[in-house]
């Protein structure tokens, strides 16, 4: 591991190393499965996500910040991180991109906020979540 002021980097063989014994992912199974497996047992569990979901992604002024504790897969993290500078930033686009996305699927809203969801909208995402994805 080479540190770099507060910018930590690690090799690839680092990396496996440190994912060796604590991965509970069937890798073989995993490995095993086609794309359409994937996407399939996806919407099967989730719903499936309109095509242009990842057209929603919102960049500008913050419209506030909440700092909490998230525990995310090493992979995802790793992932983000090796794009460089600024991968909190990328992972909550890429979550206010779903959000967004869900909310219009839903039809939850009835215009897009450029400034952000209000809170009426908060509210309606997480009862989808809490229901399941069910808005009954």
């Amino acid at each position: 591991m080479k540190k770099n002021g507060h910018i930590v980097r690690y090799s690839a063989e680092e990396i496996a190393a440190g994912r060796a014994g604590k991965s509970r992912t069937d890798w073989a199974r995993v490995d095993a499965m086609s794309q359409a497996d994937v996407e399939r047992l996806a919407d099967e569990e989730d719903g499936a996500l309109p095509e242009s979901w990842h057209q929603a992604i919102i960049v500008g002024p913050p419209i506030g910040k909440r700092d909490i504790h998230i525990r995310l897969d090493e992979d995802i993290l790793d992932w983000f991180k090796l794009q460089g500078r600024g991968y909190q930033t990328r992972i909550n686009s890429v979550l206010r991109a779903f959000v967004q996305s869900r909310l219009r699927a839903d039809s939850v809203r009835e215009k897009q906020r450029p400034t952000g969801l209000s809170e009426a909208d908060i509210a309606d995402a997480i009862d989808w979540t809490k229901n399941g994805g069910d808005k009954r």
